[in-house]
C-alpha cells in the first residue's frame, strides 16, 4: 500500500466505503461503472490510464470478509469480480503473470470448471486464466501422461472424474474438476461485495 494512502487513512478514518463503481472483468481489465452502467447492469468502461492502473494495482487488497477492494486514499472502493480476484495470462519469459503484470509462481494447483475455464492457485492467489490464453495452456495439460487435444479434453469435461496434470518447467501440478457452484464458493472470496454493503 502506498504511504500517501496510509496517511490519508489516518487523517480521514471514517470515510464511507464505495460499492458497485469498480469491477474486474474475466480478462483482467478494471472497469469503471458509473450510475448508468450500474442501472443497466453493464460492464462499464475499461480503465486504460497507466498511472491510474498502477495506483490501483499497488493498493488492491482483501478485507476480513474476503472481499477485494482498492484503497483510494481514505476510501475503500470495493471491486465486483466477474471471475476471480486475479486473472492470469501466459508469458513467454515467466510462465504465467497476473493481470497486474506480477509473476504468478509457484503454481500449486489447478482447477477446471464445467465450461472449460482453467483456474490456477498458488502464492496466496487464485486466478482464472484469460480465455484468450487457453489455447496456449492446452498443450500443457496431461491425462494419464498423454497430452490432451480438444477431443480428449471434451471427453474429460463430460465425466470430470480423475485429475489432470499441468506440465510446468519439468514439474506437474494436479488439475482437478471445480465442483463448487462458483469459484468464490470454492476459494472463499466474495465476488460481489455490493451484497455486503449494509454491513458498511
Amino acid at each position: 500500500m502506498d504511504e500517501i494512502v496510509r496517511q490519508a487513512m489516518t487523517k480521514w478514518p471514517n470515510v464511507p466505503h464505495c460499492y458497485g463503481w469498480l469491477a474486474l472483468d474475466a480478462r483482467g481489465a478494471f472497469r469503471m461503472r458509473d450510475e448508468a452502467a450500474q442501472a443497466a447492469g453493464a460492464a462499464g468502461d475499461v480503465i486504460r490510464h497507466p498511472a491510474l492502473l498502477s495506483f490501483i494495482y499497488r493498493n488492491y487488497l482483501r478485507d476480513e470478509r474476503s472481499a477485494w477492494y482498492f484503497q483510494n486514499g481514505p476510501q475503500r472502493v470495493y471491486v465486483e469480480l466477474e471471475a476471480t480476484p486475479f486473472v492470469a495470462r501466459t508469458d513467454p519469459g515467466q510462465g504465467f503473470v497476473t493481470h497486474d503484470g506480477a509473476p504468478f509462481a509457484p503454481i500449486e494447483a489447478g482447477w477446471i470448471t464445467r465450461d472449460g475455464r482453467l483456474l490456477l492457485e498458488g502464492a496466496g492467489k487464485v486466478a482464472m486464466v484469460d480465455d484468450r490464453d487457453l489455447a496456449e495452456c492446452l498443450p500443457l495439460l496431461r491425462r494419464d501422461g498423454q497430452a490432451l487435444d480438444d477431443a480428449r479434453l471434451l471427453d474429460w469435461l463430460e465425466a470430470m472424474q480423475e485429475e489432470l496434470q499441468l506440465q510446468l518447467d519439468g514439474s506437474r501440478v494436479a488439475v482437478r474438476p471445480l465442483r463448487a457452484a462458483s469459484p468464490g464458493e470454492q476459494f472463499g472470496f466474495v465476488a460481489s461485495p455490493a451484497s455486503l454493503q449494509d454491513g458498511r
